[in-house]
């Protein structure tokens, strides 16, 4: 069974960055794709992010776009999620997902595994 632990996350100024990590263990080879997930209180679950591992290519929500980084390091299954400019909106539980799909989805049910989550607060 496919393993997701997060960590990275923490109480920022507003205008400030964190790194968040998702390292991945278990049978991971069967892992192609993996996205971020974020869910404020009261709020629905949120795409944020993802990569697709043979390509490195990856697909951001536009709410993100242009702030928010997402990599992986494949000789440590780890996803990072690099978060610069953070914003009070921007708090959250932020959870990883992976799954075997074709490309990057937006869609939470088609990711079969996931983490706990990571708490990422920004203060104004």
């Amino acid at each position: 069974q496919v393993q997701l632990v997060e960590s990275g996350g923490g109480l920022v100024q507003a205008g400030g960055s964190l790194r968040l990590s998702c390292t991945a263990s278990g049978p991971t080879s069967s892992l192609t794709t993996s996205g971020w997930f974020r869910q404020a209180p009261g709020k629905d679950r949120e795409f944020v992010g993802g990569i697709k591992y043979s390509s490195g290519s990856t697909y951001y929500a536009d709410s993100v776009k242009g702030r928010f980084t997402i990599s992986r390091d494949n000789d440590r299954n780890t996803v990072y999620l690099v978060m610069n400019s953070l914003r009070p909106e921007d708090t959250a539980l932020y959870t990883c997902a992976a799954g075997n799909l074709l490309g990057v989805v937006t869609t939470p049910h088609l990711y079969r595994n996931w983490g706990q989550g990571t708490q990422v607060t920004v203060s104004s």
